[in-house]
């Protein structure tokens, strides 16, 4: 849960990044906090919403994206896929011919 708070935030800055208005609050406008909405709740509900709320909000990134796969890495990748893929097919195939040697 924390990683999608992490994402949210981020993604919102950057977002807030693209605005030409400067966004105002609304004088009849009302603040929740999280405290208030837990306390009309009980039980689990109540716990799950105290566990879920955010404490700080995180320095690091969203996520990080795994380095590019350097050429043998990529060929292995891609020959796995490929013998995985032929053994669900041989599989496939023995399922049905013994479907038909069935009948």
């Amino acid at each position: 849960m924390d990683y999608v708070y992490d994402y949210m935030f981020h993604l919102l800055n950057e977002y807030a990044k693209l605005l030409r208005f400067k966004p105002v609050i609304p004088p009849t406008a009302v603040e929740y906090c999280p405290e208030t909405m837990a306390c009309a709740l009980n039980g689990t509900e109540r716990r799950f919403m105290e566990d879920s709320m955010v404490k700080l909000p995180s320095d690091s990134t969203p996520c990080t994206i795994p380095p590019p796969y350097d050429a043998t890495g990529l060929q292995d990748f891609l020959d796995k896929k490929a013998n995985s893929i032929r053994q669900v097919e041989t599989w496939e195939d023995e399922y049905w011919e013994s479907k038909k040697k069935a009948q």
